[in-house]
């Protein structure tokens, strides 16, 4: 009887529970009635890296496309960025009107995504693809659309456009492709297509910024996402979303100005606990347990706005929503902070506690303000700033999440025009071997490229910086727009300032006066003509911002690079004469030599040093190269360090190179390590001095963190720089890359993290694993974690790393000959044994190659011999 009872109040209670259970998860929950992820151009279904499956076109019976001529196609090149070979390798591609006609419920809203991978497909130029994508519906989701501009702008491989479209009448939703009439041999193409019903996140009609008693309905419009950050976290993949396969980015790169905040995690032990009235699908737990503040001093946090930028499009309405879960504070008062768009106050006294009554619980916020198309840039601007007035606990503002969506205008229409390339992105380096052009049609350049990389993890944000300040020197012209919703990770290289061709004949004399002195060689117009078969363009192996680099003969067979400046260039005639002027007086083996120069009709010509085995980080990966073994790696960090070192002691004045990375590390024909690009060197600071107070400039991803903050230019900023080299060339990755893991995207970050746990060797280079002695690897990385000392009096000076460098090396040669080193001479000498504080080695002991360089203060800004890394 009593198991009987039991029995029954155990299925009583099941059934009871289950019911409960399923009541919570139908209202909470969401489960798409359309989810259609369609591999566009593959007949067969296929899978992507996140598991998520895709449909191949032939599955769809041919029911869904109506085109008058398409055609499938297999990208060219297969960009190791990608994240996934599905949708991406496989393109439809259109010549004229074309339309996929999904069918789908009538009910709910639609995400539509697109995916675009711009490559050549079939021959075709990815330049020409100018085409427009419209619904049946009425609206305009892109019109004149480049994907190749766009992923240029972006320095992205892919692009994502992310719609949420209104319900079906029909019960079925077209989209249209028409390639532009407005360009020659236009086309369409597409990868990828996403339908997915959507619930309603939209809710309640948000409130216009700077009209408290007026709202705007979303319900009719079509809506684009332009930003969603998961802000204070790390980036979460669409398979990590809430229901909803939505990407979550890292909000690093919208940080504006020096106020970076701290980002916060949630304890363990708090639990995230969703209220009745927001469902589970608005954000994902980890976007509310992760969340940037403004710091511990409310004295610095009074005075300064937390402030992201957006680039957007002018002449529409954007909801900006923002996810709060406060996962410090517990109490009512104690983070009081005022929330700013676009410098009109949105939301006054804003307190998270005072909104959920409880620590742990999310809400979000939508706030609607329309950005008109003004001159200049079109921004979008989030502030938080601490509520004075309110008199909190603590002077602070929280942030867990940030979304920004594009309404669709009066007529329908969503587009914006393409983005602009950033000057940064025109500087960036072109990946393929010197001289060749890939599958892509990227070309490449003998002397090298500038750093494809960006900023640390924690310097993500200077990237926009750089943005906004140089486009604000632009003309904006009809060709501008918006960033898009991918975050921008790209190059920061500075262009010399613009100059006109006047005070020639002063700047001749002057460089003839170098000639006689026999510091730099001139060479008449015919000499180069002959050169270059009169600057033929089968010889051209890069073109930059100065011109086209030929490769070239002298003097019979003498193999030269041969840099013709381009009348439009930016870089003119001081910088032209201010580089010969240093570079002739630097002369050591380890350093890119300038031959000479050429100055007639006009003409501005510079002759340099052929390097037939280009950059070193085209030996290190995403080649085709053999691969460098581990003692030939050493020797060439040996060279570069010898090189920097000479310029940090052995000239007339310490010589700053500031751009220090593996792409301005060149080899000649014997692999010998040469020095390059002096375009952004400075001279060091005077006897008197311990730094020189600068503008940041240099390569993110090798920027040196304290010359960063504080704007003060040392020789250790080098060996900051150089740090990372040395782990680039341990791990043969890339200094920055944004398609890792947070933790992983900083090489940096990642190696030292890496190393302090005892796990280096699980992320070297592959080809090196159990090929290097472990005595060796220990010094070796214990060099590169002493460079990157976040202090740079920790650091050691460049003469000390190439004692520890050297050490390496005899190491390495010891063990592969089987004889013992003497690890005490290590403790004795200069560099480990001393904690870095010792003297420099003597300039004379270096190289062994002539140290007779003399430099002066004119030479603080030079004309870059490499700066524009196509022109190499």
């Amino acid at each position: 009887m009593k198991s009987s009872t039991f029995l029954f109040f155990f299925l009583f209670s099941f059934i009871f529970f289950s019911s409960i259970f399923a009541t919570f998860a139908a209202s909470n929950g969401f489960k798409p009635a359309d989810s259609l992820l369609l591999n566009c151009g593959s007949p067969d279904d296929d899978t992507d890296s996140d598991g998520r499956k895709w449909s191949g076109e032939s599955a769809l019976n041919g029911k869904i496309l109506a085109a008058t001529n398409s055609s499938t196609a297999t990208a060219m090149y297969q960009d190791p960025s990608l994240p996934s070979t599905v949708p991406y390798m496989t393109a439809r591609l259109f010549t004229s009107e074309s339309t996929y006609k999904f069918p789908v419920s009538e009910n709910g809203r639609h995400w539509i995504r697109l995916h675009f991978y711009p490559v050549s497909y079939n021959g075709l130029n990815p330049d020409d693809a100018y085409f427009s994508v419209t619904t049946a519906d009425g609206v305009t989701l892109l019109k004149n659309f480049s994907a190749s501009l766009t992923a240029k702008a972006l320095t992205q491989a892919y692009i994502v456009k992310e719609f949420s479209v209104g319900p079906s009448a029909d019960g079925a939703l077209s989209l249209t492709f028409t390639p532009s009439n407005e360009h020659n041999n236009s086309y369409g193409f597409i990868n990828g297509v996403e339908i997915i019903s959507m619930p309603d996140i939209f809710g309640e009609p948000p409130t216009m910024v700077g009209y408290s008693d007026q709202t705007i309905d979303i319900d009719g419009s079509a809506m684009q996402t332009m930003f969603r950050l998961n802000v204070g976290g790390q980036y979460i993949p669409a398979g990590n979303d809430s229901q909803l396969s939505r990407t979550w980015y890292d909000d690093s790169p919208y940080l504006y100005g020096a106020g970076l905040g701290v980002t916060t995690e949630a304890e363990k032990g708090l639990k995230i606990d969703y209220p009745s009235d927001l469902p589970v699908y608005m954000a994902p737990v980890d976007v509310y347990r992760t969340a940037r503040s403004m710091g511990p001093d409310p004295n610095i946090n009074k005075n300064f706005n937390l402030t992201w930028v957006f680039q957007i499009d002018g002449n529409f309405t954007y909801v900006v929503r923002l996810h709060f879960c406060e996962i410090v504070m517990q109490k009512v008062n104690q983070r009081v902070f005022d929330i700013f768009v676009n410098n009109q106050t949105a939301q006054a006294a804003a307190d998270v506690i005072a909104w959920t009554s409880a620590e742990g619980v999310p809400t979000y916020k939508d706030y609607a303000v329309f950005v008109a198309d003004t001159a200049g840039d079109d921004q979008l601007w989030v502030a938080l700033h601490p509520n004075v007035a309110a008199r909190p606990e603590y002077m602070n503002a929280i942030l867990n999440g940030l979304e920004v969506f594009k309404m669709s205008d009066s007529t329908g229409n969503l587009a914006g025009p393409n983005p602009e390339p950033s000057l940064m992105m025109i500087e960036a380096e072109l990946e393929a071997p010197a001289g060749f052009e890939d599958k892509s049609g990227k070309k490449a350049s003998v002397i090298g490229g500038a750093a494809g990389g960006a900023a640390a993890a924690g310097l993500f944000f200077a990237v926009c910086i750089v943005v906004y300040r140089r486009k604000k020197k632009v003309e904006r012209d009809g060709s501008a727009g918006a960033s898009g919703w991918l975050p921008l990770y790209g190059n920061s290289h500075t262009s010399a300032s613009k100059s006109t061709i006047s005070g020639r004949s002063t700047a001749s004399s002057h460089l003839s006066s170098l000639a006689a002195s026999g510091l730099c060689r001139h060479f008449s117009l015919p000499e180069i003509k002959q050169g270059t078969r009169n600057f033929d363009d089968s010889l051209v192996i890069g073109v930059g911002g100065f011109g086209k680099v030929y490769k070239g003969v002298v003097d019979g067979s003498t193999k030269v690079a041969i840099k013709r400046s381009n009348p439009s260039s930016e870089q003119g005639v001081h910088e032209f004469q201010t580089e010969i002027e240093m570079l002739s007086k630097l002369r050591h083996k380890h350093l890119v030599s300038l031959i000479g120069y050429c100055e007639e009709d006009d003409e501005m010509i510079l002759v340099y040093d052929y390097m037939a085995y280009g950059t070193l980080r085209e030996h290190l990966y995403k080649t085709n190269k053999p691969p460098l073994s581990w003692k030939q790696r050493l020797e060439i960090c040996i060279g570069a360090a010898r090189g920097l070192h000479y310029l940090h002691t052995g000239a007339k004045y310490t010589i700053i190179h500031r751009d220090v990375k593996t792409t301005n590390i060149l080899l000649d024909e014997n692999f010998v390590a040469k020095v390059s690009d002096f375009g952004l060197s400075k001279t060091g600071p005077m006897m008197n001095q311990t730094h020189v107070s600068t503008v940041v400039k240099g390569s993110f991803g090798y920027l040196d963190p304290e010359y960063f903050r504080r704007q003060q230019l040392t020789d250790k900023s080098d060996v900051y720089s150089f740090g990372v080299v040395l782990f680039e060339v341990l791990c043969a990755r890339p200094a920055l890359n944004p398609s890792l893991p947070k933790e992983q995207v900083s090489l940096a970050d990642w190696a030292l993290s890496n190393q302090r746990k005892g796990t280096l060797g699980d992320i070297i280079d592959p080809l090196l694993k159990g090929k290097i002695n472990p005595e060796c690897l220990k010094k070796f990385a214990e060099t590169a974690e002493k460079c990157l000392s976040d202090q740079g009096v920790e650091r050691p000076p460049m003469g000390d790393v190439l004692w520890n460098l050297e050490f390496c090396l005899q190491l390495e040669e010891a063990a592969e000959g089987g004889k013992p080193v003497d690890m005490d001479v290590s403790e004795n000498s200069t560099g480990a044994g001393r904690g870095w504080q010792g003297s420099h080695i003597p300039s004379g002991s270096i190289g062994g190659s002539e140290m007779s360089g003399e430099s002066d203060e004119s030479s603080n800004e030079v004309f870059s011999q490499l700066v524009h890394p196509r022109g190499r």
